[in-house]
């Protein structure tokens, strides 16, 4: 991957703007507001994917792969660490001497002078996110967006508002989250992730610290998670609002009901208590939401419009998102890709899968995290799942590293017979499909490109039915 130059100054009019990867979720937002804002926008992606689609309908102009001459004539070219060094265009534009910022530069760029709300976090950001901007919109107030995945409800995973407020997913992977002039910080969790770019864990959470710090107006952070209890202890000075179910928590969470399709709770804050159902499964989506009422209490609202608007939110996609069904298996698809995220994204399924079972197929992303964390992934996917179909690596922005694959999740089961590594993309519905009976669950997991193989799995399970 290529190491973001935050050095580069960022143009005061980013003219024609060309974008190195623009189907990603947070690329393509960021291209939808520029485009909007009345740039000419260009780009190029490895896939033609929906997110291109729709840019194109905009009035994008995209190549489907990256070559020297796709590049073109812009003023500006973006780019996301995930970029190899050795791309065609970066090279070219570098040696041009366009001006090449990071993604979060020009997210940065685009939230000048507006009220920053940062969402950031190693997991739940991007729900987080959808929560307030969802929750805002209901309460009449027309936010800025630009959040890691499409929130179902706008089908849109970006938008030019009217108001002031500007909320955004602050990406904490590469250390770009603190290049924002932020004025109110959320902070979901601080788990250990990303160790392949900080060095340890004390430095990951130093980074949160700084992040946090920034924040002009106010901090609102989980108060049970441990790394995020530790970042909150040092910020001195700072008004903080903690979420969670202790006994510290400002918003705090008295009861959860996660044993269904729809999780309901109850939160006490200002003397108040609360309850909402949402429509969404999941204990961790509770927690998520007393995040979010932090904010927007935070921000002035009242505390029961502000749950009520919460409860609301309908998801984003690859949250747990169903595809179809074929007799009578359900296949979903979801973003986990950390060990505690596929733990709760599991538990919610379990709740809604009855008495069926759940048919796991994991993708591994990068092999620096697969690598440190393959026992903890077999453990909770062997805890959470009644079987497991891993795939090879997602390499993402690394180079593969010698003996570090897919089986070594695999090979940390303590049941062999109820895990299935699979190297070959191609086998992988079959066996998944084999193993699946009616009731049954399969779930694609993972940040890569494993949902690509949804359409697959469908058709391996059989034909639809006929209506």
């Amino acid at each position: 991957m290529i190491k973001p130059d935050f050095s580069q100054p960022v143009p005061a009019d980013l003219g024609t703007a060309h974008f190195v990867g623009i189907g990603g979720s947070g690329m393509s937002g960021i291209a939808r507001i520029l485009i909007g804002m009345g740039h000419k926008v260009t780009g190029s992606d490895l896939r033609d994917t929906s997110n291109v689609a729709a840019l194109r309908e905009l009035g994008a102009e995209i190549h489907i792969g990256h070559a020297a001459e796709h590049l073109g004539n812009p003023d500006t070219v973006v780019v996301t660490s995930a970029l190899w060094p050795t791309n065609p265009e970066y090279l070219l534009a570098k040696e041009r001497g366009i001006p090449v910022i990071h993604r979060s530069q020009a997210l940065a760029y685009l939230t000048t002078k507006h009220r920053l709300v940062a969402v950031a976090g190693a997991h739940g950001k991007t729900t987080s996110t959808g929560m307030v901007i969802t929750a805002l919109l209901k309460l009449g107030v027309n936010p800025s967006f630009v959040n890691g995945g499409v929130i179902a409800a706008l089908n849109s995973s970006s938008a030019a508002g009217t108001d002031d407020l500007f909320v955004i997913e602050a990406d904490e992977s590469d250390g770009s989250f603190l290049h924002y002039d932020t004025a109110v910080a959320l902070i979901t969790n601080v788990d250990p992730d990303h160790l392949d770019h900080y060095g340890s864990l004390e430095a990951f959470e130093g980074e949160f610290v700084k992040f946090a710090s920034g924040a002009k107006e106010f901090v609102v952070i989980s108060s049970d998670d441990a790394g995020a209890a530790r970042v909150a202890d040092r910020l001195d000075g700072k008004k903080v609002i903690r979420f969670g179910r202790g006994t510290e928590a400002d918003v705090r969470l008295v009861s959860i009901d996660a044993s269904g399709p729809r999780v309901s709770f109850s939160v006490q804050f200002a003397g108040q208590t609360l309850s909402a159902e949402l429509s969404i499964p999941g204990e961790h989506n509770a927690i998520n939401a007393a995040g979010a009422l932090g904010v927007l209490v935070g921000l002035g609202h009242d505390a029961a419009e502000s749950l009520a608007a919460i409860a609301t939110f309908g998801g984003t996609e690859r949250r747990f998102e169903l595809h179809g069904e074929r007799r009578g298996v359900s296949v979903f698809d979801d973003f986990a890709h950390h060990p505690t995220e596929v733990a709760a994204a599991l538990k919610a399924a379990r709740a809604v899968v009855g008495s069926g079972r759940l048919i796991t197929v994991f993708q591994p992303h990068l092999y620096s995290r697969t690598r440190m964390m393959h026992d903890w992934f077999a453990r909770e996917l062997e805890q959470g799942s009644d079987e497991t179909v891993v795939l090879d690596i997602y390499a993402a922005r690394e180079d593969p590293e010698p003996g570090v694959t897919g089986q070594l999740v695999s090979d940390s089961f303590e049941d062999a017979s109820h895990v299935h590594y699979v190297p070959n993309w191609d086998d992988a519905p079959a066996v998944a499909a084999k193993l699946a009976r009616e009731g049954d669950f399969i779930i694609t997991m993972g940040c890569g490109d494993v949902y690509r193989m949804v359409p697959a799995l469908l058709e391996a399970l059989g034909p639809a039915e006929a209506k």
